[in-house]
């Protein structure tokens, strides 16, 4: 399979040495202010705009040195892409924050005044959309989503840069966080990774959940009581869905504790399956937000620059097991897929 020069340009320009995507996710917008307006007393109207973009800023100065690439949105991201270390690369998000919540299936939009052609004049190296996504929802709602899809690919096929799809598994009217979606996940995340796998999208790299909940994995700390799946039967569960991927995928940490995604990491590790990286966010720098709110960006800083690049080493040292992008092709190096 051929990778055209600008795709090649831009996957290189967000992996490390190795070609392995190492990436710091920062483009959390209606969620972060949602999360600094509970810890500073409930009011989202107290938390401005130049607020979200110091945060952004600061945990992007402090952690980039240690990661391959940042992902940002284009909103509040701006000037924390301007103050990023040297060695990392810039994803931008596409997406609107959240999903139209009238009517049923999450349906996405885009941001109003973007555009892939507008994003890469801003400095990204690569694209990147997120999908809530299942296979179980009615063809008249994924029909919608895999048309919308289609055109982001074209679009970024046009601009030669690569396109990130980031896809969040979901049951409508269900529970994401209990036992009985965690059956369903493992279908619902290779299903994903086998529609989005397929040429017509034009997705270079699929960022994606691990397919099983840890909380429900037996004998893992993560799991607390009742499970869902022997540790056995997760991993058989990562090579499935990893065997459904017909691009290089990278996994994303969910929104989880550092700690259960590095053990999440370390079960992907002896499952041996071929994950090109991580795209990592909230698990680096969450433990921040209280911390800024309470007492501002210096101390935020603070906490950063010791436990949050701590966090970001504990992941880092988990990817050992990752394998370069341009391997997922049969090439030994990015030249080897033009």
């Amino acid at each position: 399979m051929n990778v055209t020069p600008g795709k090649q340009k831009g996957l290189k320009a967000v992996s490390d040495s190795r070609g392995v995507i190492a990436a710091a996710a920062m483009d959390q917008r209606g969620s972060l202010k949602s999360a600094i307006a509970k810890e500073k007393g409930g009011d989202k109207n107290a938390v401005t705009p130049e607020m979200l973009e110091e945060f952004k800023s600061t945990v992007t100065r402090v952690l980039t040195p240690y990661a391959s690439a940042i992902l940002l949105d284009p909103e509040y991201g701006l000037p924390a892409a301007r103050v990023r270390a040297k060695n990392a690369g810039l994803l931008l998000a596409y997406e609107n924050s959240g999903y139209d919540n009238t009517r049923p299936g999450r349906l996405p939009d885009l941001l109003d005044i973007w555009s892939v052609r507008r994003l890469v004049a801003a400095g990204a190296d690569c694209i990147k959309i997120l999908l809530y996504y299942t296979p179980f929802d009615p063809p008249t709602i994924n029909e919608i989503k895999h048309a919308w899809v289609e055109r982001i690919g074209a679009e970024c096929r046009a601009a030669d840069v690569p396109f990130f799809l980031e896809l969040v598994g979901y049951e409508e009217g269900g529970d994401e966080k209990g036992i009985g979606f965690a059956r369903k996940k493992p279908d619902v995340v290779t299903r994903s990774m086998e529609e989005f796998s397929k040429p017509q999208y034009g997705v270079d790299v699929l960022k994606v959940e691990v397919p099983v909940n840890m909380a429900f994995v037996a004998g893992t700390k993560a799991c607390k009581g009742e499970s869902a799946y022997t540790r056995d039967q997760a991993k058989e569960y990562f090579r499935r869905a990893a065997a459904a991927a017909k691009k290089p995928f990278i996994y994303l940490s969910a929104g989880v504790s550092n700690d259960v995604f590095s053990e999440t990491l370390e079960l992907t590790a002896e499952s041996g399956v071929n994950f090109s990286g991580v795209l990592c966010g909230r698990a680096t720098w969450k433990d921040g937000i209280p911390i800024y709110a309470k007492q501002g960006a210096k101390a935020l800083e603070d906490w950063l620059s010791n436990q949050g690049v701590k966090n970001i080493q504990n992941v880092n040292d988990r990817l050992k097991a990752a394998k370069p992008w341009f391997e997922f092709y049969g090439a030994a190096s990015p030249a080897g897929v033009a």
